[in-house]
């Protein structure tokens, strides 16, 4: 789909962000990213953009629209008209469509898709009721490993040196709008976000992307709970900057089962009770 030297348009990134590409298409979109950090790094551009411009749209129409559903589609609409026109015009010039001028229309379309919307969303529930749409239960217990499909795990092309020269440990804060958008991915929309920590599968301490393909609701309950990983992420990385263990192993590691991981580092087969209330 992509030569070596090509590169994702900003229409195909934006079709892969909301789901839209067939099956085939999105495969080769994924294979290209893993290899094109430029597209890559693009990708997180406009996911970022979408993020920005759902927190200024709300702060505009809080009280009268769905708080992500209208903005988004109406981000998502102007993204491809501009860059159907040869590029995306920056944040600053996105909050700046939103005149005045521009309200009332922009309300009766943003009425219009909130209607398309919950019709939509209360079909999606049905469905989950039943167990035909849905990851987990409407009464969830502790969710303490990943959805591979929906969290396989992304990371940045980074050495261990510049992995272990970076200062800050801790996992940057993940943006409201992000946070979700991954509760919805795992059926989790009327959970209490408290409960949960959207955590990253591959610490970003470990050259983890932020990446929503690398993002998922852990639960602080439980016994395999988001503090006890937290655990493991330390020890991981103390090993990669020791140089007894490659970063590419610590982070295959983590990614595919964290638990055997934690085991496996902390020779036990149960949480150390000063990893479960850190």
């Amino acid at each position: 789909m992509f030569s070596q030297d090509s590169h994702v348009s900003d229409e195909l990134l934006l079709m892969e962000l909301e789901g839209e590409l067939s099956p085939r298409d999105a495969g080769s979109v994924g294979v290209h990213l893993d290899a094109c950090w430029r597209c890559r790094a693009r990708r997180q551009e406009l996911e970022r953009s979408i993020a920005d411009f759902i927190q200024a749209y709300q702060q505009e129409f809080d009280q009268r629209l769905p708080p992500a559903a209208g903005a988004r589609a109406l981000l998502k609409a102007r993204l491809a008209q501009q860059a159907a026109a040869g590029g995306i015009e920056s944040r600053k010039r996105f909050i700046g469509w939103l005149q005045p001028r521009w309200v009332a229309p922009l309300c009766m379309l943003g009425l219009l898709i909130a209607g398309w919307f919950a019709i939509r969303v209360g079909w999606q529930e049905r469905q989950s009721v039943t167990g035909t749409n849905r990851p987990y239960a409407m009464n969830d217990p502790a969710v303490s490993t990943p959805n591979t499909a929906l969290t396989p795990g992304a990371t940045i092309l980074l050495s261990r040196s510049a992995v272990c020269s970076e200062p800050n440990v801790k996992n940057k804060d993940v943006p409201r709008s992000i946070q979700r958008l991954v509760f919805r991915e795992y059926g989790l929309a009327n959970a209490q976000p408290r409960a949960y920590e959207v955590d990253y599968l591959i610490t970003p301490a470990l050259g983890g992307s932020d990446d929503i393909r690398n993002l998922w609701p852990h639960s602080y309950s439980g016994e395999w709970n988001a503090r006890v990983k937290d655990a493991l992420e330390d020890r991981l990385r103390e090993m990669v900057c020791s140089g007894t263990i490659r970063l590419a192993d610590a982070q295959r590691e983590i990614a595919s089962n964290w638990i055997e991981a934690y085991k496996k580092y902390f020779h036990t087969d149960h949480p150390l009770p000063e990893h479960e209330d850190r």
